[in-house]
């Protein structure tokens, strides 16, 4: 039978061969001294190829690699690695890096040859071993003994169990008496994705997701992220890695692996490999949502509080919130509880996104900052937490960077001012009024910052192009045909208002002063920045810079689409910096407001996965 769509790689059938060499254990723990690195190549459907790179191979030779093991013609392809297309170099590409495999859009039919391996290529096992870290960093060492546990329990017949609840697929893998130790999420099972077991799918990997600012496939990195992020244990993040696993209980849909309702017997006994996310499964009595929040240790939420600030976590939910008794009494009784925070998938969107804080109406939220507590927050760094993340995950997008700066900052600046988790949390949270959604205080600020980044540019290319002489009546003329009341000025935005155009104004003042004072001049010109507190949400919205287009969206999308105001990706290095320098000024009298009691309690939208 013929295979219709990719498939993922079943193991017995790994065509290694294609590879030159086997993927074995002799590569796990870093760069052979030849310059041999070890990656997985996966395709937008979850098929998972482990494959070996010379010192020498670009990225042609490795796709020409990847036509004779899955029959897909190189110019209908593209080898992505997070942000990067990769077109010749890979100096960048790192051991155990993770690759995508993405057919081009004009080639996605029906008619599309498969991403799956063929027969006659097949001739050798696939020798790595069944659970593989991606990647070296020493803050995996208690995931490589969980790991250790679970293979010895495989080998002895111990299986793993599937998770009933949640949207995506996950596996409970268990040790040698049973218990189960580490929780699995396999990336093409998430919602949405190719092998979804209940039902969600309808979209490839890379493409938008349940969040539209996370894309389907990447919410294990984030895990990932999150954990790393979470320095000295100081949240409690259960550890966690990224792996490439393999094993007969994970899922492919009908169709996706060629198979149907007729071998699907068959289908059970064969294993797939696949990346996921891979975490140490912390034992507990119930989660947030099953318990009073009352008796929950003030610093546990102020902690958990912190990271999902600087993560901008958007679904942080009672369900993901864990919950363990503490026996600190000699008669039996429990007096504490313990919180872990879990299901870090949703954090560090690629724009700003209405987060969603459980603990933001919790009364240990609105108590102030332990002195411990804002000694971690001043010591935080944001610019050496991205270039960590860069090292330890090579494939994060820079946008999920900048957010995860401009959150961090936002945090310093806000808990060094006095404000409490609380408050932080509601000036990053939108407001739901007269049925529509409406900017956070913190993407006003942000839309503010970049309004005067743009005009400072637009003032910038008007110093450096030819002087062009606009003659009066033609302005005129644009006035006289429009109406008065909706006339926008073309040329500097967000300027409102009608008459005459300022750059014809310019031209004159240009003519009779010295080239010494042109700056000052236009300086004079521009329109005055208005005060956050002055902007009307009409305003917000037309200076809205992120694109709140509903698009074309499949019926199985019954979550509906979170507008996004504010945008980091799209901005150079030069006005990145720039931006951060303006909402850095913009923070302090936006903080003196909300202090002064100015800022009326904001109605949230408050929408959470469940994820």
């Amino acid at each position: 039978m013929s295979r219709k769509l990719d498939s993922p790689v079943q193991t017995q059938q790994m065509a290694v061969a294609v590879f030159k060499n086997p993927v074995g254990s002799e590569y796990h723990h870093g760069n052979d001294r030849t310059g041999k690195r070890r990656v997985f190549v996966q395709t937008e459907s979850g098929c998972v190829l482990g494959m070996e790179l010379d010192r020498n191979d670009n990225a042609h030779m490795v796709k020409r690699r990847l036509q004779i093991a899955l029959n897909v013609p190189i110019e209908e392809s593209s080898l992505t690695f997070g942000d990067m297309v990769l077109k010749n170099d890979l100096s960048a590409i790192r051991n155990d890096s993770p690759l995508l495999l993405t057919r081009n859009l004009m080639h996605r039919s029906s008619s599309t040859p498969c991403l799956s391996p063929s027969g006659r290529d097949i001739q050798n096992k696939d020798k790595s071993g069944p659970i593989e870290i991606l990647g070296n960093s020493s803050s995996f060492l208690r995931t490589k003994e969980v790991v250790k546990e679970i293979v010895k329990a495989l080998k002895n017949g111990v299986d793993p169990i599937r998770v009933n609840g949640g949207l995506g697929g996950a596996y409970y893998f268990r040790n040698s008496r049973g218990e189960s130790v580490a929780i699995v999420k396999p990336t093409d099972e998430e919602p949405f994705a190719p092998n979804n077991p209940k039902g969600f799918v309808g979209k490839v990997l890379g493409q938008p997701g349940l969040k539209r600012s996370v894309r389907v496939g990447e919410t294990g990195f984030r895990e990932v992220a999150a954990y790393l992020l979470d320095y000295d244990h100081f949240a409690n993040v259960p550890p966690t890695a990224l792996v490439k696993i393999t094993h007969s209980i994970f899922n492919v849909n009908d169709g996706v692996s060629g198979s149907n309702s007729n071998n699907k017997r068959d289908t059970k006994k064969k294993h797939f490999s696949k990346i996921a996310s891979f975490q140490q499964f912390i034992p507990h009595d119930f989660d947030a949502s099953d318990y009073g929040t009352s008796s929950f240790p003030v610093s546990a939420v102020h902690r958990i509080g912190i990271l999902d600030i600087r993560i901008f976590n958007t679904d942080r939910h009672g369900g993901n919130l864990l919950v363990r008794k503490i026996n600190n009494d000699s008669t039996g009784n429990f007096g504490k509880v313990e919180l872990i925070p879990i299901d870090h998938g949703l954090c560090l969107p690629e724009c700003l996104e209405d987060p969603y804080f459980e603990w933001i109406h919790w009364p240990q939220a609105s108590i102030p900052f332990s002195e411990d507590e804002l000694e971690y927050i001043e010591a935080l760094d944001p610019y050496q937490d991205s270039e960590m993340l860069k090292r330890e995950l090579p494939m994060i997008r820079e946008a999920c960077l900048r957010v995860l700066i401009l959150s961090t900052i936002f945090l310093k600046e806000s808990a060094g001012y006095g404000l409490c988790l609380a408050e932080i949390g509601e000036m990053m949270s939108r407001e739901f009024r007269r049925g529509e959604e409406e900017p956070s205080e913190l993407e006003v600020l942000c839309m503010e910052a970049r309004r005067i980044v743009s005009e400072k540019e637009k003032e910038k290319d008007m110093l450096l192009s030819p002087r062009t002489s606009f003659p009066e009546d033609a302005f005129q003329f644009e006035i006289d045909c429009e109406d008065p009341g909706n006339f926008v000025n073309p040329i500097l935005p967000f300027h409102f208002g009608f008459g005459r155009n300022p750059l014809s104004k310019l031209e004159e003042t240009i003519e009779e002063e010295d080239d010494e004072n042109e700056e000052e001049v236009v300086h004079s010109l521009l329109v005055k920045v208005p005060s956050v507190s002055n902007i009307s949400m009409s305003l917000k919205k037309n200076l809205s810079l992120g694109d709140s287009s509903v698009g074309h969206r499949s019926a199985n999308e019954q979550l509906p689409p979170s507008a996004s105001f504010v945008k980091v990706s799209d901005m150079n290095d030069e006005e990145w910096g720039q931006f951060l320098e303006k909402f850095l000024e913009l923070l302090r009298p936006a903080f003196t407001q909300r202090k002064s009691g100015a800022v009326r309690q904001r109605q949230r939208l408050g929408t959470s996965c469940q994820f």
